[in-house]
């Protein structure tokens, strides 16, 4: 095989490896948590306050979100997170969302979803997304979604722009039996 053909072969193999590479973004499963952090929650019982929603859950289960502004499948996603959390309440599902954008506006329009959306137990939050290096989000991550229990990641889900979708949304909410304890 001539050297131009080796080389042709390398690159679309590399090219091929590459393409099937998942997109990556915050801690990985079998991870740890990174650690606690205090982002001003918008609605529940520490409501315009900062408050560790990682302490607050402890080893329970829990659905981390993390997201660069608002949209309407992530508000579909969150609306069906309160039903699973409602709905599995008595294993101590958590859920919570960090957006990483602040702007009175912004605080505004996410207070509106919480209230419309009758949120009580997935709490929506800002933070600033240098507090959370230690996450190692993807800049081009629209929306991260991590569960774990005991502080250990189960599963991870990371979407670029457009990317949450239905299919999405329920393949996130599926996932939620991985880390729900056993019966």
């Amino acid at each position: 095989m001539s050297r131009f053909r080796y080389a042709a072969v390398l690159l679309l193999i590399s090219g091929l490896a590459w393409a099937q590479t998942p997109f990556r973004s915050g801690p990985q499963p079998k991870d740890d948590i990174p650690g606690a952090f205090r982002p001003l929650n918008i609605n529940g019982e520490f409501a315009n306050e900062p408050h560790c929603l990682v302490c607050e859950n402890g080893l329970n289960p829990v659905v981390m979100i993390f997201a660069r502004d608002r949209s309407e499948p992530l508000v579909k996603l969150i609306t069906q997170l309160e039903a699973k959390t409602d709905l599995h309440s008595q294993q101590d599902l958590g859920a919570f969302v960090v957006f990483l954008k602040d702007g009175e506006a912004f605080r505004k329009e996410l207070e509106q979803v919480a209230k419309t959306k009758r949120l009580k137990r997935t709490i929506l939050s800002i933070e600033d997304p240098a507090v959370l290096k230690d996450y190692k989000l993807a800049k081009n991550a629209d929306v991260t979604v991590v569960l774990y229990t005991e502080s250990v990641v189960r599963v991870n889900h990371a979407f670029k722009q457009g990317e949450l979708n239905d299919q999405a949304i329920e393949a996130v909410l599926a996932d939620i039996a991985k880390i729900l304890p056993k019966k």
